[in-house]
């Protein structure tokens, strides 16, 4: 099936995922440049005020002595009780008499422990990336907690962002997306690059879930706003362009997704992260299949995989073998395409990847199909969709359907195939995948004139061919600016 076949759907890795994953990574992702925020903010004279009492008495000091020698044990006892907002010089004062930092004692946070929350969500990315989503998911939810008890904003925002992206690998697309919107309202303050992981993990679960317009308008506008902002960062636009492709694809936009292949591919050597550069060879290998580019996809693959094995991410590299099953597939070595795909959807449920198992069920269904072994195909199918939910899955439940409307007529069982088309054709049409849709149409017009329904089968033909009428158009409206670097200017 075109737009379902060997999607990867995610569009891309998440970056800085490997192993060499530091608390420097998670800062530049959360805040650009991971320094510590420029304006501290206070608590309020009473809170700071109890502090300075709860710390003086624990230390056996004396209002006078905790004064002396720049201030009176007047201002101290005022102070105490909150009816004056010291100044940053008093303060630095108290907190060198008291043995804190200044920022423990102006905001109640233990010293050091926004870098540790930092290296923490380091290591939870890891988590994700090497292990379980549901352990990574549970050491975010406990981040998550932190960060919000020390009021410490970006660092809730990354957690919010962590938790998007275990919702996302397990298939819980309305709660990643609502962690997404909660992240990015979180981080609404930060330049873009430091929310473009939070607008690409809000464009897959989009797209994941049949909504490829709106996925599509995501990216778009986070793209135009960075070539146009002169926010020009290489990593950032890497991620965007890599995760417009898949999309683009489904909804028949090749031209586009050609385009974003190029502009990505003319990044790369300016984007030092692995898991960025590996991420998008792996989905331009999509791209170059469509254009008959097969000896490119396959060098693509392989540079990926490559990449992927030394920082060991096991979902992306699952996704490698699901792809390079799809080229096998396409030249018609379907034994070989077997072994992929089994080995991607081991990879897969290992990790409790459901999204993804499913996709790679709907690929390896119709490899067992064109095998012959129709029952095999047919029981994988039928268990995935009593799986899934109405919210995720559009366009794999749409070709899930295609393939058993295809293994009821090849027994001879035309009512059931119509079902099944007309069910497929009703998803891909809410989903706007011109690709299949004009697909699925073909197969119901053939499927009606082979019962004589001419009337019927005209129809179905007219609608598949307004979906092919114009190659490659959608109605995205132009297309994103360029960046203001490359081979194009």
């Amino acid at each position: 099936m075109a737009g379902t076949s060997a999607a990867s759907a995610d569009g891309g890795a998440r970056p800085g995922t490997g192993g060499a994953a530091t608390a420097d990574d998670v800062g530049t992702i959360e805040g650009g440049s991971g320094a510590p925020d420029p304006a501290l903010r206070h608590d309020l004279p009473p809170a700071i005020g109890e502090r300075v009492k709860r710390l003086r008495k624990e230390r056996g000091l004396t209002q006078r002595q905790l004064a002396e020698p720049a201030y009176t044990a007047a201002y101290v006892s005022t102070l105490e009780a909150g009816k004056v907002r010291p100044s940053e010089v008093a303060l630095r004062h108290l907190a060198d008499r008291l043995g804190v930092t200044y920022e423990e004692l102006a905001t109640g946070r233990p010293a050091h422990v926004a870098a540790t929350l930092r290296m923490r969500l380091a290591d939870a990315q890891r988590i994700l990336a090497t292990a379980d989503a549901a352990d990574a998911a549970a050491e975010y939810g406990r981040l998550l907690a932190e960060a919000e008890e020390y009021g410490l904003g970006r660092e809730r925002g990354a957690a919010l962002l962590g938790l998007g992206e275990c919702a996302l690998e397990t298939g819980e697309l309305a709660e990643a997306q609502a962690r997404f919107e909660a992240a990015g309202e979180q981080l609404r303050d930060e330049p873009l690059p430091a929310r473009t992981r939070v607008v690409r993990g809000r464009a897959i679960a989009h797209y994941l879930a049949g909504e490829l317009r709106y996925a599509c308008y995501l990216l778009e506008s986070a793209i135009n706003e960075l070539n146009t902002s002169g926010l020009h960062d290489p990593g950032s636009l890497l991620q965007l362009y890599t995760a417009s492709i898949a999309p683009y694809m489904d909804l028949g936009a090749h031209a586009r997704a050609a385009q974003a292949a190029e502009v990505a591919l003319a990044l790369a050597p300016e984007v030092p992260d692995p898991a960025l550069v590996a991420s998008m060879h792996r989905t331009v290998a999509r791209t170059l299949i469509a254009e008959g580019r097969t000896e490119a996809a396959e060098a693509s693959l392989l540079r990926a995989t490559e990449l992927y094995q030394q920082l060991q991410i096991r979902t992306e590299l699952a996704h490698c073998h699901w792809m390079r099953g799809y080229v096998h597939a396409q030249h018609d070595d379907l034994v070989r395409a077997e072994e992929e795909l089994r080995t991607a959807h081991s990879m897969l449920l290992s990790k409790r990847a459901t999204l993804y198992v499913w996709q790679v069920e709907v690929e390896l269904a119709d490899v067992l199909r064109r095998k012959g072994d129709q029952a095999e195909a047919a029981e994988l199918l039928e268990r995935l969709l009593d799986g899934l939910q109405q919210d995720r899955g559009a366009l794999h439940a749409g070709g899930a359907h295609r393939l058993l409307g295809l293994i009821a007529e090849e027994r001879g069982d035309p009512e059931k195939a119509e079902r099944h088309y007309v069910t497929a054709l009703s998803l891909l049409e809410t989903a706007g995948a011109a690709g299949d849709l004009a697909d699925i149409c073909r197969l119901l017009g053939d499927l009606y004139r082979g019962e004589g329904r001419t009337d019927a089968a005209l129809n179905a033909y007219r609608t598949g061919l307004g979906h092919r009428a114009a190659p490659g158009t959608t109605t995205l409206g132009p297309a994103p600016a360029r960046p203001p670097f490359g081979p194009w200017t």
